[in-house]
């Protein structure tokens, strides 16, 4: 079977997307490959500066692109609520949502406006919120999608339900970990919410497999012995962060996609290769666990989901 690549995505024209974190890396390529499909893509991005670096770098690969950039901090409701009543005020509908934006192992622990630890802030409680704040933008569009990016770290992660803040004795990896089953989790729980309903909104997982994105040269211990590391061995173990934006494109717009699925490489492990469906771990599929961790997100957000139909 020839592999999926960003050549076959069908025509985007008339639709409208959001990508969160779309400045660099995964979240670049993936807004780059909608526009030159077509679609209108806002490009939300917590750095002004980066985002319009970002737009015209797609501008200048796509000159018909159409795209624009919005000012959005996961790591701020205040800043997620901002950005919703704007978008609300200039687009009459959402077609594609994809959740991408994120943070990674912060060597200490950190705290978002609103005190969350930073990476289950960011990663989950910002985009559960987003989402649940654009449904109605979503619900219309006649074809709604949202895409919420995860990770193969959602295989060690585990659900801190006693201390999902890690008040207590912060861990930055199992932190992250923690975070990307939420991601996970959360998009599966939508995706059945969605089922159960009726309604047309289409919820789809994906991740990268191992990319060679900012987050990761700029993560935890990116000098020294981890400079050294991925300057040697990142071109063989690590794909390029384009090819780590197809699963999210792929899960973003492939037609045959009805929701409920998780799309990453089909490489050695999930590290790298092209778009194929792969499987969660059973801990994302406890529907009990993901049952109470949307409850306690809409505790925290302040943000309770309105009915998807």
């Amino acid at each position: 079977m020839p592999h999926w690549t960003a050549q076959q995505i069908e025509s985007q024209n008339g639709r409208t997307a959001i990508v969160t974190g779309a400045n660099s890396g995964i979240g670049l390529h993936t807004a780059s490959g909608l526009a030159a499909a077509g679609a209108h893509v806002v490009l939300a991005c917590r750095d002004n500066a980066k985002a319009a670096t970002a737009a015209e770098y797609i501008c200048s690969k796509h000159p018909r692109a159409s795209v624009e950039t919005a000012t959005l901090d996961l790591a701020s409701l205040a800043s997620i609520h901002t950005f919703v009543d704007q978008f609300k005020s200039h687009h009459q509908q959402l077609d594609i949502l994809v959740n991408n934006a994120g943070v990674m192992a912060f060597p200490q622990r950190r705290a978002t406006a609103d005190g969350f630890e930073m990476q289950f802030g960011t990663n989950h409680l910002g985009h559960f919120a987003l989402t649940g704040l654009l449904v109605p933008s979503l619900l219309a569009s006649p074809t709604p999608r949202v895409v919420t990016v995860s990770s193969i770290a959602h295989k060690s992660g585990q659900i801190h339900f006693n201390d999902l803040n890690w008040n207590q004795e912060y861990a930055p990896w199992p932190a992250y970990g923690q975070t990307k089953l939420a991601n996970l989790m959360f998009a599966l729980e939508l995706y059945r919410r969605a089922e159960q309903s009726g309604s047309k909104i289409i919820s789809v997982a994906a991740h990268p497999g191992v990319s060679m994105t900012n987050i990761v040269k700029n993560g935890p211990g990116s000098s020294g012995l981890k400079a050294v590391v991925l300057n040697l061995l990142g071109p063989l173990l690590m794909q390029p962060d384009w090819q780590g934006a197809l699963p999210s494109l792929y899960a973003a717009t492939e037609n045959g996609l009805n929701g409920g699925e998780y799309i990453g490489p089909d490489g050695f492990l999930e590290w790298r290769g092209w778009p194929t469906l792969v499987k969660p771990t059973a801990r994302a599929l406890d529907e009990v666990a993901a049952l109470q961790l949307w409850d306690i997100s809409e505790s925290l957000t302040g943000v309770t989901y309105p009915s998807l139909v």
